[in-house]
């Protein structure tokens, strides 16, 4: 389908949300996990710098510690890797922010710098999904890398510390693979059976779309995993069962006569659930009515993946990501002009701390207009709280350099301990976590970096924002026909699989999956240009028809994977 397809216009403004936008969650399961991770990670060094009197090298062991805080929702096969690749990133940006700040002292310089780099890791954070905290703890150490005095001699050393940060806190985010090897997996695997539980006890679109993304995830995390293992296998065959109650003799929720399929009850997936996350047997139950192996595609999938295909797929992903006409590229350019201009007005300000506006700008930035409202209202709220949180504690920081390294560490435990509850509430620890590091290097008047960072706050959010606002992203809707098109080829290859009587088992179950992932990738794009500006309307009801026949062939492929369908070559996985 064409972007430039004409369709009935609706206003291009759309209301911006107030109420619920300071509502508090539920936590995030494995909150605790980068919130224990984090912490390990910066006092073995942070202590090392004390007793070494080198605590002025604080902000560069930090840029590594950071690193403790990403792929915690990963198998540890596929977190080894992107943590590494986290560590390098977080090293490149850093050299070229200390390349800079040594070669010239223009804040206008040095702040257009700060903005290119922030729109740079925008992009390629989005474009990879990288996935939480995503672009913004580089965004922080880059930019405050760039306004601290720095000799072209020092570079190399402080790089090397950088790294050593980030070689440790590798080993502090993959070492628990040597005690619980398929945690990540097992929750995935949890995750999955709760959400068929949920569907099964109360059937409809919301509970289902839930359901079938959670039961995706866990193929995913399986997937992602590496070899094969008599739990993996267990998990596997519990995924199946999940799956199975999504794949009813009806369409999901919004068609008569539906509901989910015959199989395990929501009480008995939901004990399945609860032993799946705790530290004993995987739970065993038998196969799936039906059900000759429990997983007809997934080792054939691994192979490929083994071969270099996965690498090879992933590049071309974020080559078409980062191509003209990337959606993720207006963003990047929102992130550019945003962090710059807030830059611009905080120094003209007469603000001694530009880059807490390039950061707060940075912040901003989320995938539509009306997201972006909701966090400029959630960074302003926390941060101005955290201040007066700053000037409490500061008294006790300044005790000495141990009360100051160990107030950090508490402020880096709230933070990701709060964070999932709302990005408000976490801001409150991170605000005067960043405040403090600054005592590392040097002693500042409180009262001064209290009134800079409430200043710097005001105005990165408020350009920030006007900035989103003002740089349409015309191709949230071109992403929508997009996402429409390769769901209709997606259910196109599995109903022809389906009409076969005798279908490759391992091509079915593929099928399913891409499926799946299209009509995933549908709700996410639909969600997204719901909430952009400055666009044309959406095909609604387009959408809604795409997602109702792509459930329709996903419970029809789930169906067809019974007795009729031959197990695959080599027998049982």
């Amino acid at each position: 389908m064409s972007d430039t397809a004409v369709r009935p216009r609706k206003p291009s403004v759309r209301r911006l949300p107030v109420a619920g936008t300071l509502r508090l969650n539920s936590p995030a399961e494995i909150w605790f996990k980068p919130a224990l991770s984090v912490v390990v990670a910066s006092a073995a060094p942070n202590l090392l710098l004390y007793a070494m009197d080198r605590l002025d090298l604080v902000m560069y062991t930090m840029a590594g510690s950071l690193c403790a805080l990403y792929g915690h929702h990963l198998p540890y096969a596929r977190r080894a890797h992107t943590v590494v690749r986290v560590v390098l990133g977080m090293v490149a940006g850093l050299a070229v922010a200390l390349i800079a700040a040594s070669a010239t002292d223009s804040t206008v310089v040095l702040i257009t710098v700060g903005a290119l780099l922030a729109a740079v890791q925008k992009t390629f954070c989005d474009a990879s999904r990288i996935g939480p905290p995503g672009n913004l703890i580089f965004t922080f150490v880059t930019s405050a890398a760039l306004f601290a005095p720095q000799q072209p001699g020092q570079i190399p050393g402080h790089l090397a510390v950088a790294l050593a940060a980030g070689a440790f806190s590798w080993l502090v985010t993959v070492g628990p693979a040597l005690w619980r090897r398929e945690g990540p997996e097992r929750r995935a695997t949890a995750r999955a059976l709760d959400a068929a539980a949920a569907y099964a006890a109360e059937p409809g679109p919301r509970t289902h779309h839930a359901a079938v993304a959670a039961v995706h995830a866990a193929w995913q995390s399986l997937l992602a995993a590496g070899g094969s293992t008599p739990a993996r296998q267990e998990l596997e065959r519990l995924v199946v069962h999940a799956e199975r109650t999504l794949g009813g003799g009806g369409d999901p929720g919004p068609f008569p006569g539906s509901g989910p399929a015959s199989g395990p009850v929501p009480g008995e997936l939901s004990a399945w659930a609860t032993m799946t996350r705790a530290r004993g047997p995987v739970p065993n139950p038998p196969p799936a009515p039906g059900t000759v192996v429990q997983l007809f595609g997934i080792d054939a999938e691994r192979a490929g993946r083994r071969t270099g295909r996965e690498r090879r797929e992933a590049r071309r992903a974020l080559l078409r990501a980062l191509a003209p006409g990337s959606p993720v590229l207006p963003i990047a350019l929102r992130t550019l002009i945003g962090c710059a201009l807030a830059g611009y007005a905080s120094s003209a300000l007469g603000v001694g701390h530009p880059y807490w506006a390039i950061v707060t700008a940075a912040s901003v930035y989320q995938s539509n207009v009306t997201l972006s409202w909701s966090r400029a209202v959630q960074r302003t709220v926390g941060n101005l709280v955290g201040v007066l949180v700053f000037a409490a504690v500061i008294p006790v920081a300044r005790i000495g350099p141990l009360a100051l390294i160990l107030c950090v560490l508490a402020f880096n435990f709230a933070a990701e301990a709060l964070i999932t509850r709302n990005y408000w509430l976490g801001s409150i620890a991170v605000t005067p976590m960043a405040l403090l590091v600054m005592e590392f290097a040097d002693t500042h008047p409180a009262g001064g970096l209290i009134a800079d960072r409430a200043l710097d706050t005001l105005v990165g959010a408020a350009v920030g924002l006007l900035v989103a606002i003002a740089v349409p992203n015309r191709r949230a809707a071109g992403r929508v026909e997009r996402a429409l098109t390769a769901t209709a080829e997606a259910r196109g290859r599995a109903e022809d699989l389906i009409s076969d009587p005798a279908p490759d088992a391992r091509a079915l179950d593929l099928a399913r999956r891409r499926l799946t992932s299209s009509l995933i990738e549908l709700r996410d794009a639909g969600d997204i240009a719901a909430g952009e500006w400055w666009q044309r309307a959406l095909p609604e009801e387009e959408m809604l028809a795409a997602e109702h026949a792509g459930h329709r062939t996903l419970a029809a492929t789930a169906q067809r994977r019974g007795p009729g369908t031959p197990p695959p070559e080599n027998g049982a996985v």
